[in-house]
């Protein structure tokens, strides 16, 4: 698969428009823009923007996953004109646009249900509930009208609003089958259309996905700032990793999104201390392809609310912004951190359990992450052979020399980045 040349190097950020401001309307996110861009930010993943069904809503405005119209805009929101203002918007900032697709299901009161029953799976005379998604009803991919409907309708977003690809929820609870059919006609029509699939099946990315979830890593992740495992656990996911996908695998990783931030908490609650040195390494890790949640780039330490309107009051930049401005700066300017690009390998040392080192290397470029991830200080020690030599210390924006044999101290959760151009 050739995967749209903007997406590897790419720093995605998921939009949350109900919470993003004050008004949750696209045209106050609009607004937004031009701050994300600066920040480092080249793709926005918009949450469902479309209408929400009201039979089973939960909450004062529903589930953004339980759509009444795949073709038309919230009302919430605003306008379909309101939604072209903002794709013509970031595309002038340089930045792609994706959509949020639910293939699987639909709302409890969308017209297909009457005009087309044989487009869903029925149970006890009703339309299936999937999961216990009580909002929704579960559609029939025996049915080829089925496929024949959702291709149409992502077809309208990319040829009538010139959308840059789409975020498909739950895309393992769909035939693998119809999204290599999908994928085949859309890119018929759009050639560098990018396609992320919330799952981790290796047969989505075989065809049809540029790009998958990472949640193994994730909650790796999790588990390790909670004391539940050590670096090793994390350490053996990656070794594994390289023998079970292909080696151009894609893979969005991150620190927090909206089901992990409403259903788990934010960062700072289920990482602690941690949060900063994990929030590095989904930009230093191998195949990642780096997410930041809305309010994470403001350090927001909150909750939202799924089903009602529960937005950032107050909306600046700060420390927070800065450093994630520095990490997108780090990611985009060297292209050993790009996802597909380049080999990677572990310097071993004396406290594995506790410290990882990471070289990504290519052929003009090498980026060498030292991370304690770990709440234990340390004395590290390790040999750096060929990797000896002047760097710069990226984050604290100076020179730096990695000597053949090193010997510090490390505090809990620290690290350093050190970057060298050929």
């Amino acid at each position: 698969m050739i995967h749209p040349e903007w997406s590897r190097k790419a720093l995605l950020y998921e939009m949350n428009v109900r919470q993003m401001t004050p008004s949750g309307t696209l045209r106050a996110a609009q607004r937004r823009l031009k701050g994300l861009r600066e920040m480092g930010v080249d793709a926005v993943w918009l949450m469902p923007i479309y209408p929400i069904g009201h039979e089973g809503r939960k909450g004062s405005l529903g589930s953004y996953y339980s759509i009444s119209d795949y073709c038309a805009v919230n009302p919430e929101m605003g306008t379909m004109a309101d939604l072209d203002a903002f794709i013509r918007a970031a595309h002038r900032l340089g930045m792609k646009v994706i959509l949020d697709w639910v293939a699987n299901h639909t709302a409890r009161d969308h017209r297909w249900i009457k005009e087309h029953p044989d487009r869903y799976e029925w149970e006890n005379g009703a339309p299936k509930v999937p999961c216990d998604w009580t909002d929704t009803a579960k559609l029939n991919y025996a049915n080829h009208a089925v496929w024949e409907a959702q291709v149409e309708a992502m077809k309208f977003w990319l040829t009538e609003h010139a959308v840059d690809g789409f975020r498909c929820d739950m895309a393992m609870l769909v035939p693998t089958a119809f999204w290599n059919y999908a994928a085949e006609e859309l890119r018929k029509v759009k050639g560098d259309l990018f396609l992320l699939c919330e799952a981790e099946q290796r047969d989505l990315t075989e065809q049809a996905f540029d790009a998958h979830y990472g949640w193994q890593m994730h909650h790796l992740m999790n588990d390790l700032a909670q004391g539940k495992c050590r670096v090793t656990a994390l350490r053996d996911y990656l070794y594994r990793d390289l023998g079970e996908y292909p080696a151009d695998t894609m893979r969005l990783s991150f620190t927090s999104n909206h089901d992990e931030n409403s259903w788990s908490g934010t960062e700072f609650s289920r990482m602690g201390l941690a949060h900063e040195a994990l929030s590095l390494f989904t930009f230093v890790a191998p195949r990642s392809l780096p997410l930041i949640y809305t309010g994470q780039e403001i350090g927001y330490d909150h909750v939202f609310a799924f089903f009602d309107r529960d937005p950032i009051r107050k909306y600046a930049f700060n420390e927070h912004t800065e450093r994630y401005t520095k990490l997108a700066r780090l990611h985009r300017e060297n292209n050993a951190l790009w996802a597909g690009e380049g080999s990677w390998v572990e310097i071993r040392n004396n406290a594995e359990d506790c410290l990882m080192i990471l070289v990504r290397e290519t052929a003009d470029n090498r980026v060498i992450a030292v991370m304690n991830l770990s709440p234990y200080t340390i004395q590290a020690e390790y040999n750096t052979g060929i990797y000896a030599g002047r760097y710069t210390d990226f984050m604290a924006g100076q020179s730096y020399e990695l000597p053949t044999s090193v010997s510090e101290l490390m505090t809990p959760w620290s690290y350093r980045v050190l970057t060298l151009k050929k």
